[in-house]
């Protein structure tokens, strides 16, 4: 599966924008570990960034970093503002994206992944329904299914409804059985409360098992499994989005989490994502259950005798 895919991003039609604000602005006396900038991330990475935001500031109490959760298309409108230098979202750039860039900002801006998520599908614990195929969640979201009703963080421009229509309708709009919740949280509280409600959010929400709030939201809702796509055999495999199955790709609705940063000197941008980047902040991304691309990976057949 890819989040690849949607076309170009909504900021292209802001052409007509003063070049020059690409690079954001250096405010008074600001180093690396000294000063404020804005961020904006997508909402389905709260539980984590949140993290990461605390344990960076307690390592730099001069730094602060004001962050603002948004929908993903509205946190890549605010990367052509001047306020923002950072935005933390599912994707990177197009290549029409840095071109854009480069023609109205004169600036490139800097992006990468830094783990991988997937999207959960959670259901009430009455439910008789907690295994699904691929085809099943096709079915829900296009409307053909009409005992159950669909629930994400919105109708429009979060990335798990892009998701939903790039990875799994393949194009095609989402049905009328489709409702919008304001948030993660609200998907979580609606399937929680509703037997025949299936909801999709990042499962950063709910992978934390060292959290109490989201230990708490796993009390009442249950995480599903999705047949696995890539794992062969006659007998189907029905998988969870553990770290294992996200990094070997044997859940099929993964995506990643993405920098994209427009600090070209060295600022409180560059120092947080250097932290994002490197042991500290990979380690805090592997404990909310999303697979830190920055850790090493070795893949081995091994036998076991008994």
């Amino acid at each position: 599966m890819t989040t690849k895919g949607s076309g170009i991003w909504i900021g292209l039609a802001f052409s007509g924008l003063v070049a020059g604000c690409g690079s954001g602005n250096k405010t008074p006396q600001e180093t690396p570990t000294s000063g404020t900038i804005n961020i904006s991330v997508d909402e389905s990475f709260r539980p984590v960034i949140d993290s990461e935001i605390k344990v960076f500031e307690s390592s730099f109490p001069n730094a602060h970093i004001h962050v603002h959760y948004k929908a993903e298309a509205q946190c890549f409108r605010d990367l052509t503002s001047d306020t923002t230098r950072l935005v933390l979202v599912t994707r990177g750039l197009t290549s029409d994206e840095d071109k854009f860039y480069v023609d109205s900002f004169h600036s490139e801006p800097r992006w990468g992944e830094l783990a991988e998520d997937a999207v959960a599908v959670v259901v009430n614990p009455r439910s008789p329904d907690s295994i699904f195929e691929i085809k099943d969640l096709e079915n829900l979201l296009d409307g053909t299914d009409q005992k159950h009703v669909a629930v994400m963080d919105g109708v429009s421009e979060t990335s798990t409804v892009r998701f939903a229509i790039d990875s799994i309708l393949r194009g095609r709009p989402l049905g009328k059985n489709v409702m919008a919740a304001k948030s993660s949280e609200g998907v979580l509280d609606y399937v929680s409360k509703n037997e025949n409600a299936i909801g999709f959010i990042g499962v950063s929400w709910i992978g934390d098992q060292h959290d109490t709030s989201e230990l708490s939201w796993l009390k009442i809702v249950h995480v599903a499994a999705v047949r696995c796509t890539v794992c062969g055999g006659d007998i189907p495999t029905y998988t969870k989005p553990y770290q294992a199955n996200i990094k070997l790709h044997r859940y099929p609705l993964v995506r990643g989490l993405y920098y994209i940063l427009k600090e070209n000197w060295s600022g409180v941008g560059n120092n947080f994502i250097n932290f994002l980047e490197y042991e500290r902040g990979q380690l805090i991304f592997q404990k909310a259950y999303l697979w830190p691309t920055g850790i090493s990976f070795e893949k081995r057949d091994v036998q076991i005798t008994q």
